[in-house]
C-alpha cells in the first residue's frame, strides 16, 4: 500500500513522481489513480527519463503512460512544475474503478 499512498498524495497535491518500471527511470505527473480488473494502476504523463516506447518529447500527447503499480521500483515523490497534454479529457481505459483523479 506504500505506492499507493504515494501516488494518491502526489496526485492530490499536483506533485511529480520519479520511479523505475520495466528497467527506465521515468519522470512522470500521475493523473488518475484506481483499479482495472481489480490491478492497482495509474494513469501518468510522462516528461522525462527513459521508455521502451522511445524517446520522450515534451508536451506530446503520446506520453501518457498506464503502470501498475506494484510493478513500479524506487518512487519518489517531488514538488515541481506540472505536466499534462491538450488530451487529458480524452476518455481513459487504464482505470475501471478511479480512487482519486487530478483536479485540472
Amino acid at each position: 500500500m506504500a505506492n499507493y499512498d504515494l501516488i494518491k498524495d502526489a496526485i492530490v497535491n499536483k506533485k511529480q513522481v520519479t520511479a523505475i518500471y520495466n528497467g527506465y527511470t521515468r519522470e512522470m505527473c500521475p493523473h488518475v489513480l484506481g483499479t482495472k480488473n481489480g490491478r492497482m494502476q495509474c494513469l501518468f504523463y510522462q516528461f522525462g527519463g527513459g521508455s521502451s516506447s522511445g524517446v520522450i518529447v515534451p508536451g506530446s500527447p503520446q506520453n501518457w503512460r498506464c503502470i501498475p503499480i506494484e510493478t513500479m521500483q524506487i518512487i519518489e515523490v517531488k514538488i515541481g512544475a506540472w505536466y499534462s497534454a491538450s488530451n487529458h479529457s480524452v476518455p481513459q481505459s487504464c482505470v475501471d474503478e478511479i480512487h482519486v483523479e487530478v483536479e485540472i
